[in-house]
């Protein structure tokens, strides 16, 4: 999976931001923490949601069962927004 071409994103210190170009359905801007930010950037280039999980893992103390939860979350998000393709 990856962040649809359609799709850029803006990301600070503080926050993430997600935002639709021109031909999308969806409307609007999504705006998160962090942790969405730092999935988004691991989302531009092919990869898996275990891949997403293990690299968080490796860069964050956080419970592995944490974690992947959130990625879960985030992606099922972002599917429901048009923002993965595959």
């Amino acid at each position: 999976m990856k962040l649809n071409p359609e799709f850029i994103t803006h990301l600070t210190d503080e926050e993430a931001l997600l935002v639709p170009l021109g031909g999308n359905a969806f409307h609007g801007i999504v705006r998160g923490n962090p942790t969405l930010g730092a999935i988004l950037e691991r989302l531009k280039q092919e990869t898996t949601e275990e891949q997403i999980v293990e690299s968080m893992c490796a860069e964050y103390d956080a419970p592995k069962e944490t974690i992947a939860a959130d990625v879960h979350r985030v992606v099922e998000q972002l599917r429901g927004i048009g923002a993965i393709d595959g």
